[in-house]
């Protein structure tokens, strides 16, 4: 008889417990979190109601984006990103595109759609960006990028802080040009009318399936009737747009019987709304994938404990401490793990979990007073939340171990920071951060990150922070997330301290000083709340703290669904060390 058995399974079957259950819930903590929830949330819903109205756009036969990406994506799999992206404060409030990690007929892809119902999912300013970091995603997890396309082209009247610069609209180009020389596939939809900008996103990818009344081409109709111009326009030249408008409306450049029957760029054409996305699920059954068994190593399992409790767990005060261990028992399967060092290092958490069946590594700011005696090199006492010389030679351990392994890893960061003063500096703290970010580069490992409270100083880099642009995949906030150089009033205390000093030995009143630390105290209150966070992008999303593991679950079920290389699990070198 054929006995089957996961890999390594003395490992990994049944794993320590991590965690309790819940004693009490704490009800004013609860619901200053869900207040902060609920900011975040109106927002979503501004973005999603802003521009054409729905049922108008429906009785002209025209689905929004947000109804395409509704019936293309699996159900309960859509994990939004950048959905409230607006670096640039436009007018419209949004950068013109939605997208998110789903999956789409039970594989996971990286997802991106036009926003047709403001200025017909036009270029805005700030959509470059939004787009290189979807499809950075795309490059770390070696997933199929997906376009659901309806791009008007470029908002001329802004075409200086859209069109031109490093990161303007035409990089996003040559990436999808980078990412099918890594043998990453771009599948796109296209729909409408897609002139300039959006002529390009329609023929740079690798397959093309048009509606029927879609077209694509260098230049739109307004272009094609102003290519001839005398550098101002009188009565003779509107004439001569009027009746080429008039012609090119009627006979728009690019259409299908173009570029089907004539080009053959476009592969596909299909009838109705629903036949272009459904062609994109069946491109989608072509693609390499591994079979999920292939790379567990358990059973999935939910935690034994429900992600509801978070609201509990993590003060939204910042001054209160609470344990780590409690938060990542709501995250791991079946509130298991194996810790890496849990007597070195104390402020830092290392360790092995699984994430719906899969290998996954996690690392995490340990909260509260540390055992008296540590740091080793000082004489006083450490704090949970910054970093040490230890933590950090754990850390740089571990990520050399995780990559070696192939094993992805998913930060969780609350920091204030890393150790100063001269003692800490002969610690090292400045070469061992730096060399955490250089265990971090060489590793090619794809990460995620959770602020899940304070994102501070230069801790929030060496953490597994947005900055690492080749490893960390996107980051999340959730509503206690605040991130910041230093805190409000250590910004205030070094911009005026001097001035402090000058104002009292000039026996001067401290009174207009003092106002002005106090305005810098809530400016940066005001520019670290979570829905700041999201806008500017110093977060890719905020997510409600019941779904954070859902987001652990797409991206680690991503990166295990094609990935670059491998090891065996047989082969795996960091739960042996941890074991010894």
């Amino acid at each position: 008889m054929l006995k089957k058995s996961y890999p390594l399974h003395p490992y990994f079957e049944e794993m320590p417990s991590i965690g309790k259950e819940l004693a009490r819930t704490l009800k004013p903590n609860m619901e200053a979190l869900r207040e902060q929830e609920a900011l975040v949330a109106a927002e979503v819903e501004r973005v999603k109601n802003n521009g054409k109205a729905t049922d108008v756009m429906n009785e002209k036969g025209e689905w929004t984006a947000w109804q395409r990406l509704e019936y293309l994506v699996d159900p309960g799999t859509w994990n939004p990103l950048h959905t409230i992206y607006d670096p640039l404060d436009n007018e419209e409030g949004n950068t013109g595109v939605i997208d998110g990690l789903g999956k789409i007929g039970g594989r996971w892809a990286i997802i991106i759609a036009s926003n047709n119902k403001v200025v017909a999912g036009a270029w805005l300013s700030g959509q470059a960006d939004n787009v290189l970091r979807v499809t950075d995603i795309a490059k770390m997890l070696h997933l199929p990028l997906v376009w659901v396309l309806n791009c008007s082209g470029a908002k001329l009247m802004e075409q200086e802080r859209l069109y031109p610069n490093r990161r303007g609209s035409g990089t996003p180009f040559f990436r999808h040009a980078e990412l099918q020389k890594l043998g990453i596939p771009i599948i796109v939809g296209i729909y409408g009318t897609n002139p300039a900008g959006g002529g390009y996103h329609a023929i740079s990818p690798t397959v093309l399936i048009g509606h029927k009344n879609c077209n694509m081409a260098v230049g739109g109709a307004g272009i094609v009737s102003g290519m001839s111009p005398k550098g101002y326009i009188d009565e003779e030249v509107a004439e001569g747009l009027i009746e080429n408008t008039r012609k090119f409306k009627a006979t728009p450049p690019g259409r299908v019987e173009i570029h089907q029957g004539g080009t053959g760029f476009i592969r596909d054409v299909c009838d109705t709304e629903e036949e272009v996305l459904d062609d994109i699920k069946r491109y989608m059954q072509t693609l390499p994938v591994y079979d999920p068994q292939f790379f567990r190593v358990a059973e999935p399992a939910e935690p034994k404990y429900p992600g509801t409790d978070l609201y509990s767990l993590v003060p939204l005060n910042q001054k209160r401490t609470y344990l780590m261990h409690e938060v990542l028992a709501r995250l791991f399967d079946n509130s298991e793990h194996m810790e890496f060092k849990p007597d070195y290092g104390p402020e830092m958490y290392c360790g092995l979990a699984k994430i719906d069946g899969f290998l996954c590594a996690f690392i995490a700011n340990n909260q509260g007073i540390l055992a008296p005696g540590y740091p080793k090199y000082a004489d006083y006492p450490a704090i949970g939340g910054k970093l040490y010389r230890e933590g950090l030679i754990k850390m740089n351990e571990f990520v050399t171990l995780c990559g070696r392994d192939r094993i992805p890893i998913i930060w969780v960061q609350d920091t204030t920071g890393i150790d100063v003063g001269d003692v800490a500096e002969q610690a090292e703290m400045l070469g061992l951060g730096m060399s955490l970010m250089y265990s971090i580069e060489q590793s090619d490992n794809p990460m995620m990150t959770i602020v899940l409270r304070k994102g501070s100083a230069a801790a929030h880099y060496v953490l597994g922070g947005p900055q690492a642009n080749n490893n960390n995949v996107f980051t999340l906030g959730t509503a206690a997330t605040e991130i910041y150089v230093m805190h409000g009033e250590t910004a205030a205390a070094a911009t005026y301290a001097r001035r402090l000093v000058k104002d009292r030995d000039a026996d001067k009143p401290l009174d207009g000083t003092i106002a002005k630390m106090n305005d810098i105290i809530q400016m940066y209150n005001d520019k670290s709340r979570p829905a700041y966070c999201a806008e500017k992008g110093l977060v890719d999303e905020i997510v409600e703290l019941p779904n954070l593991r859902n987001y652990c679950k797409a991206f680690v079920g991503a990166y295990y669904q094609n990935p670059k290389s491998i090891c065996a699990v047989h082969q795996l070198l960091t739960p042996r060390v941890i074991k010894g």
